[in-house]
């Protein structure tokens, strides 16, 4: 008899289930990492295949963050590095000018904006407005109502906007130099280390 009313108990027995782990959801990709892959496709859409040797020297110490002096033969890819470092560190925010480039001729402003344009075709986030001789300033003006993150042009019509007002510099976190050395020799605005260029609030200054 209590050997019936043990099998008994030990039919009625219902096995408890284990409680099962929660499922851990996953982590949404970060907004910087989408970017980088947006402008590693650009990359490959340009056939580039391995860095040359001023991007692999320069373009890790400029997304660090360092103040870079670049120098190279024709070429190199020179434009490419402060180009693709400058897109991979800026956060675009409305009406805020994060990257300002300086150039002597507008053949090489209007390169520059190209190589902007080409690196940052799959994102929409950042805007990019050129300035060089040929146009009015107040043509310019209105351009720059809109505030583009990425300002590319040659000093006489940035330096003639910065003062106007159309812009705002203060927020500018990349300073670039282009062809420096004819910057520097041409135009005493930048050859004077107290002026006014000199004292961007730019994080990060770029000479090549």
């Amino acid at each position: 008899m209590e050997e019936r009313d043990m099998e008994n108990e030990l039919l009625d027995y219902d096995k408890e289930e284990e409680p099962q782990a929660p499922q851990e959801s996953t982590p949404a990709t970060p907004k910087k990492d989408i970017e980088g892959s947006y402008f590693l496709r650009s990359i490959v859409d340009c056939g580039f295949e391995h860095p040359s040797e001023v991007q692999h020297e320069c373009i890790p110490q400029a997304i660090l963050g360092m103040n870079v002096l670049c120098q190279a033969k024709s070429r190199m890819g020179k434009t490419a590095v402060f180009v693709l470092a400058t897109l991979q560190q800026i956060e675009p925010i409305n009406r805020q000018v994060m990257v300002l480039v300086m150039c002597h001729t507008r053949e090489l402003a209007f390169w520059i904006s190209k190589e902007y344009e080409r690196f940052s075709k799959y994102t929409s986030s950042v805007k990019l407005s050129v300035f060089f001789g040929g146009f009015s300033i107040k043509k310019d003006e209105e351009v720059l109502k809109n505030c583009p993150h990425v300002v590319v042009g040659t000093p006489g019509h940035i330096l003639v906007s910065g003062p106007n007002r159309s812009f705002s510099q203060k927020n500018a976190k990349h300073f670039v130099l282009d062809e420096c050395d004819k910057m520097l020799k041409h135009l005493p605005a930048l050859r004077d280390p107290g002026g006014s260029l000199w004292h961007q609030r730019a994080s990060h200054h770029f000479c090549v």
